[in-house]
């Protein structure tokens, strides 16, 4: 592995990936392929813009030609699969991206590898070209446990409860579908919730950050009593590379961050440490002056309880014991820790963020 094509870097979870492989491999060649939707942010990857080993391409992965393309011109060994419409309430308002994207996208991207890398050489009378597509999905294709259900494993049985993770799920199969069918070399792997810089701020956490500094209220859906596995996302990129590394082909690794939280406490405890911030560093007033009123009452006199996502699950949890005992899979921050990370990145990159909360 040593020329990728990451789809969807210029994500959350992509850029961060990106952003991790190029420290660890500096010598490896970076091909990032993003459609610069809504979610997809160019500036994500400023820290690795001017290395020569990086390309970034502006596309779609459902142009099959165009990722054919790629994946000839620059010799590209090794597939990682970030692009995805990946918000709840989105697809529930929406589904049709969620379909033509997780689902379309990710068969374009099968074609054009099975193309190039297998029935290419093929023609040619040669071996299949050394190859690994890796696909990155999400827990919430196994549905949703109660507060006393054993967290998911790769054995859990897939029943998704949204057009989100039915479209993920889709997409799940296809992969699977082309490493037995078609013998592709394949990996998946399925992770729990992740934050941490970059995070789009429609997402739980950095929309709690940024409405403390703007003043605005905290909205909590019914209870706040969903549960779900916390990942900090640089472990998930670890947990990747892993899976690259030493994972078995054809097979599923889930990657959790073994930290089961309630939403309302995760709203709590960034309110508590959002207080903490402006305690402790007077210079924030000056710079988010519209927070001063939220301080002045403690950050959670602005929680807002508010109906209801339609369909909600109720809890997802990830038993990682797979990716531990065969990868060596362990997280490396708590969400004590990572949190804090998280709460300071955002704070001291308002430049980041708040051009896309307008």
């Amino acid at each position: 592995m040593s020329k990728l094509l990451v789809t969807g870097g210029a994500g959350f979870i992509g850029a961060n990936f990106v952003h991790y492989w190029m420290a660890q491999h500096p010598e490896d060649t970076m091909v990032v392929l993003d459609a610069l939707t809504y979610a997809g942010n160019k500036a994500n990857l400023e820290p690795v813009a001017d290395k020569a080993n990086f390309h970034f391409v502006h596309g779609n992965i459902c142009d099959t030609n165009l990722v054919e393309q790629l994946l000839t011109d620059h010799g590209i060994d090794t597939l990682v699969h970030f692009a995805a419409e990946s918000h709840v309430d989105r697809s529930i308002s929406g589904p049709d991206a969620f379909i033509e994207t997780n689902i379309i996208g990710t068969y374009s991207l099968l074609k054009a590898a099975k193309k190039v890398w297998i029935d290419a050489p093929k023609a040619k009378g040669e071996s299949p070209l050394p190859h690994r597509f890796h696909h990155v999905s999400t827990d919430e294709v196994y549905g949703t446990l109660s507060p006393t259900d054993p967290a998911f494993t790769e054995e859990t049985p897939y029943a998704p409860n949204s057009p989100y993770s039915a479209s993920k799920a889709a997409s799940d199969h296809l992969v699977r579908a082309y490493h037995h069918t078609y013998g592709l070399e394949v990996t998946t792997s399925n992770c729990s919730n992740n934050y941490g810089p970059y995070h789009f701020p429609e997402k739980l956490i950095p929309l709690i950050i940024t409405n403390i500094l703007a003043n605005k209220p905290l909205p909590v859906y019914g209870d706040g009593q969903q549960i779900r596995d916390w990942l900090y996302v640089t472990d998930h990129a670890r947990g990747i590379e892993l899976v690259l590394k030493k994972g078995r082909l054809g097979e599923c690794y889930n990657i959790g961050g073994i930290n089961e939280w309630a939403n309302i406490d995760i709203v709590k405890l960034v309110c508590k440490l959002m207080n903490e911030a402006f305690a402790t560093n007077p210079e924030l007033a000056a710079l988010y002056p519209a927070a001063e009123a939220a301080m002045a009452q403690q950050a959670e006199s602005l929680i807002t309880f508010v109906e209801d996502r339609a369909g909600h699950d109720r809890r997802y949890a990830i038993d990682p014991t797979k990716s531990t005992k065969e990868l060596g899979y362990q997280p490396a921050e708590s969400f004590e820790t990572g949190i804090r990370r998280t709460v300071a990145w955002y704070l001291n990159n308002q430049a980041w963020w708040q051009p896309l909360t307008k």
